[in-house]
């Protein structure tokens, strides 16, 4: 495998593995892994999401007797991503705009396995690593919640999966996903619409209703999908809507979810005349469960050291979104999410700086070293 981690990274953008197709993806790192002397594992995580290929775990042995190091990172982009053309002006690396670039998450897996090559070929000793490569991680980290934990056995971990190199994430929130359909009643839009209850109608006044937007400083609400209608010409008889809520309080988002509900319940109650009933159905689950790691804690304290001794500023605080972290974090697991470099994710502008790429590698090197030291 490639010593420079803009060469890898540039490797890893051109394999096409958009969530349930990482197959091209875990076979490079399963034999780049190898090459590092990694006993390495797939499991069969792409059961669960109907994908080509699993989760990849590797476990590298150390001299130091002392609990692995984990570093985690996940092999599926977004779409579009298949056909990445890259380009690098100015030590900025950016697609011709007909795709996004991949940094999410390919810029953490190449920090990773590069710093990884140059610690073994360097022969220094080193305490045990484990490394974790999970699929399907933007469609629901469905790879991090099939991955059976008891394999890990290191005590704290870092989730290669945020924006800036020296950004440093403790707390992450839960989410929960609703999906609510709302029943009208089906009748000519222009012959007789009076005989019919829009359920497109219903709805909008629905989510109108319904808590939206920022609720506060740890809490957020979106509807992010409507569907619903067959043709201008019918009274809407069924629409479905999709959406999210989060928040770092468990008990703020048990009541923004109960809002939800009941700003469906009265609307539709509203709709129970001689014209006909509406109905609906509400379905909330759980995605994640949110986490937060004190700043004193061994992962948070070996983080920011290296950061320091690197002369790389950080900042260190709660985030918004929910990554492998949330899935990954128990009693006996400590993980953080750190940053990568990555910038304007899950769009056509996306790239990523030459000097980030860098950074995240000595960052990597500088935690492997620290830890083993101490």
């Amino acid at each position: 495998m490639q010593d420079d981690v803009v060469s890898y990274f540039l490797r890893l953008i051109a394999i096409d593995s958009e969530s349930k197709n990482e197959r091209g993806m875990v076979d490079v790192l399963k034999l780049d892994l190898e090459e590092l002397g990694a006993t390495v594992e797939e499991d069969k995580a792409h059961k669960h999401s109907d994908g080509n290929a699993g989760n990849l775990y590797a476990y590298i042995p150390g001299k130091i007797a002392k609990k692995p190091l984990l570093f985690c990172a996940h092999c599926d982009t977004v779409t579009p991503g298949n056909g990445i053309k890259a380009k690098i002006e100015n030590g900025r690396i950016f697609t011709d705009g007909n795709t996004i670039l991949g940094g999410d998450d390919k810029s953490g897996i190449a920090e990773i396995m590069i710093a990884l090559k140059s610690v073994i070929d360097s022969g220094i000793d080193h305490a045990p690593i484990e490394i974790l490569f999970t699929i399907s991680e933007e469609i629901g980290l469905i790879g991090a919640k099939c991955f059976n934990k008891a394999k890990i056995q290191a005590e704290f971990g870092y989730a290669f999966d945020g924006q800036q190199v020296g950004e440093l994430t403790i707390g992450a929130p839960s989410q929960n996903s609703f999906i609510i359909t709302i029943y009208g009643k089906e009748s000519h839009a222009g012959v007789e619409p009076e005989k019919g209850l829009n359920a497109i109608k219903i709805a909008a006044e629905a989510i109108v209703a319904m808590p939206m937007g920022r609720i506060d400083f740890e809490t957020t609400c979106n509807v992010g999908k409507i569907i619903g209608g067959t043709a201008t010409n019918i009274v809407p008889n069924q629409v479905t809507i999709k959406g999210e809520a989060r928040s770092h309080n468990k008990h703020k988002l048990a009541q923004v979810s109960a809002d939800i509900r009941h700003a469906v319940e009265r609307t539709v109650a509203r709709y129970n005349n001689e014209i006909g009933k509406a109905d609906f159905s509400f379905v909330m689950e759980t995605e994640y469960d949110a986490f937060f790691i004190p700043e004193d804690a061994a992962a948070v304290k070996l983080a920011q050291s290296a950061l320091r001794q690197l002369d790389i500023p950080f900042t260190t605080g709660k985030g918004g979104g929910g990554s492998d972290a949330n899935i990954l974090n128990t009693p006996e697991l400590q993980m953080i999410i750190v940053g990568t470099g990555m910038n304007r994710v899950h769009t056509v502008a996306e790239d990523i700086q030459v000097e980030q790429l860098h950074q995240g590698v000595l960052f990597v090197e500088e935690m492997i070293r620290q830890y083993s030291e101490a």
